[in-house]
């Protein structure tokens, strides 16, 4: 029988916004900075392990962030954030 004693995810995300919003690339950086913080809210919110290890503003107002963060919580991952 095999069972996960620990896991983690290691992400690169980028946050964008559609090509037909035509946004300016200040409210287009806005609108991602805004989206950013919604979702570092909802990894706090269901009590998920992460840390943020990039974070990039990019010219054309995407942000580039990687990201490592618990796999569920139903393990321990803590060794992966020492």
């Amino acid at each position: 029988m095999k069972r996960v004693k620990s896991a983690c995810l290691f992400q690169t995300l980028i946050f964008s916004q559609k090509p037909e919003a035509e946004l300016s690339k200040d409210a287009a950086l806005k609108a991602n900075r805004a989206e950013l913080a919604h979702y570092k809210q909802s990894l706090e919110l269901a009590k998920t392990q992460y840390q943020i290890t990039d974070e990039r503003e990019n010219a054309d107002g995407t942000i580039t962030i990687r990201v490592r963060k618990q796999y569920n919580n139903r393990t321990d991952a803590s060794e992966y954030f020492a």
